[in-house]
């Protein structure tokens, strides 16, 4: 089955590519296998000298990454640009801190040394997603081959361009062939890949399906494996809020990659007194939101990704209608080519609706009308999801007591949630488990080993 690239503005197909048969396969296996050996052994200080070549090769084309990643799935340009400049910060992060995070760590017994070393153990597979082509990559890529792993990639099908020049950027800065490499393989074909005794650890970013059809390939070879799922994140607004801010943010919150992001806002809960405020600076703010043409630096908002994801945010939308949600705006594709949705408003939502109970990966912003505090804090975990959570409260003291009762991996307090190298980020329920970036995120995909001298 051929890998088909897409430009979402305009529909048409901008290159294909022909999936790996076994024998490539097998091939690229070796060829990582081999590599292993040789990178394991390569000291520290050389291997942080190639993450930060690799920085430096981000930086000097970030233009081109950027353009690569706007043609193939239609963010706009500055949003890309700003994809590719965190994908150099995640590399000066790792650089700077993966010999505090390697550091063997003593441990007071009463052997005469012990303590505990970080090795690397082997290949790691990652399954990747479309939203973001490059930052997902490298925020897994980073960590695990500064610690001595290798990576290889099974990109999302429509991002082929994307994946092939990942590979390309890895050899650009320098590392050995086989560090990392891109395989241009189907869904059918990844349980195979796991299933090879040389592949020791697997990562995926994606659909709670996908994960779970992983999680249970990988458990069944004894593997260990981390998954960054889907999110339904609730945006909690209370009644000593600045509404103002929050209504400016969460518009930014729900329209972040088009609604195409596991931590955009996904579903705005209002306690009763500031409601009518909120959402009526909300919808202004949605309606000045400049949509066109991605690759024009003054458009905020540009299409879906694909022509799957339009059909399914509508009929996510039209069902939530027929069974009593109303638009306040939008609620159909924009007219003319592309894949664009209007900035949409839904009113009356509750449970039993696709706008309450899924995740809406659209520019589709969900409104929900609670009467205090506590049944706020209920309608935020009334999902199966646990990614991330924005609580807008202007009383410090309270928003404390709040955080540990939400459901989440991460919680921001008067802010949107994003993820930073510096923290760790990871969900709970349905969202996944383990954690990428921050010094958790580099000990995923290590033998932490237990050494004792006498």
């Amino acid at each position: 089955m051929p890998f088909i690239s897409h430009n979402p503005v305009t529909e048409e197909t901008l290159a294909t590519f022909n999936e790996l048969i076994d024998s490539q396969i097998e091939e690229k296996l070796a060829t990582a296998h081999r590599t292993f050996g040789v990178w394991k052994k390569t000291p520290l200080d050389e291997r942080i000298l190639h993450i930060r070549s690799l920085a430096k090769e981000l930086r000097e084309h970030t233009r081109a990454y950027a353009e690569l990643v706007t043609k193939e799935m239609g963010r706009p340009i500055l949003a890309s640009i700003a994809e590719i400049e965190k994908c150099a910060s995640v590399c000066d992060y790792y650089a700077e801190n993966a010999p505090i995070f390697l550091a063997p760590e003593c441990v007071i017994t009463e052997h005469k040394e012990s303590f505990v070393r970080f090795d690397p153990i082997g290949i790691v597979f990652a399954v990747m997603p479309w939203n973001f082509p490059f930052w997902q990559v490298i925020r897994f890529a980073v960590p695990a081959l500064i610690a001595g792993n290798v990576g290889i990639l099974k990109h999302a099908s429509n991002v082929p361009q994307c994946g092939i020049a990942i590979e390309e950027l890895f050899k650009k800065a320098g590392l050995p062939v086989g560090t990392f490499q891109n395989l241009m393989i189907s869904s059918a074909q990844v349980a195979k890949v796991i299933q090879d005794s040389r592949v020791k650890a697997v990562t995926l970013t994606g659909s709670e399906k996908a994960g779970g059809e992983v999680a249970a390939c990988a458990g069944k070879e004894i593997k260990p494996s981390v998954l960054e799922l889907g999110g339904s994140d609730p945006f909690i607004v209370l009644e000593d809020a600045d509404i103002e801010k929050a209504a400016i943010v969460g518009v930014s919150a729900r329209l972040l990659n088009c609604g195409q992001s596991c931590i955009s806002a996904k579903r705005f809960i209002l306690v009763r007194s500031i409601a009518e405020k909120f959402i009526n600076l909300f919808k202004e703010k949605m309606q000045n939101i400049v949509i066109g043409d991605p690759m024009d630096e003054k458009t905020e908002m540009g299409p879906l990704s694909s022509k799957k994801s339009l059909q399914d945010i509508q009929l996510q939308v039209e069902h939530s209608v027929a069974r009593g949600a109303t638009c306040l705006i939008g609620g159909k594709k924009r007219e003319g080519r592309g894949y664009y949705y209007e900035p949409t408003i839904l009113l009356n939502v509750q449970r039993g609706m696709p706008a309450y109970d899924e995740e809406l990966f659209g520019p589709v912003a969900p409104m929900i009308i609670v009467e205090n505090t506590e049944e706020a804090i209920r309608i935020a975990n009334d999902t199966p999801y646990g990614l991330g959570a924005s609580l807008w409260t202007n009383n410090r003291e309270l928003a404390k007591e709040l955080i540990p009762t939400i459901d989440a991996g991460v919680v921001c307090v008067n802010g949107m949630v994003r993820s930073d190298p510096r923290m760790p980020f990871g969900g709970v329920k349905k969202s996944g488990y383990g954690r990428e970036l921050a010094q958790y995120g580099i000990r995923e995909f290590v033998n932490i080993r237990t050494v004792v001298i006498n």
